[in-house]
């Protein structure tokens, strides 16, 4: 499976679940951080809703999200990151059918 097909699958999966992290005026602490490698640990796959008061645009956001929280950031689109763990996105980069 190539990465954009990994992508396609990781979308679909997503389109089930609400955010569940939001990023707001605060930005981004190291609380946040920790919530949301709790949250990844245990479902593979969230979103984060940046709100529109965020200091940052929500592509900075998810990249650094991504960098602190060794995740992998599939999609971003207006204000909502999906985040996947590193070891769910190489399992489906490397499946063949």
């Amino acid at each position: 499976m190539t990465e954009r097909e990994a992508k396609k699958e990781l979308m679909r999966r997503a389109l089930e679940i609400n955010p569940t992290v939001h990023v707001g005026k605060d930005g981004l602490k190291e609380g946040l951080y920790e919530e949301i490698k709790a949250q990844i640990k245990k479902n593979r796959q969230i979103k984060v809703k940046v709100l529109s008061n965020a200091d940052s645009d929500t592509a900075d956001i998810a990249a650094e999200i991504a960098e602190n929280t060794d995740s992998v950031v599939v999609d971003v689109r207006g204000g909502v990151v999906i985040l996947t763990d590193k070891r769910t996105w190489t399992s489906l980069c490397q499946k063949k059918f």
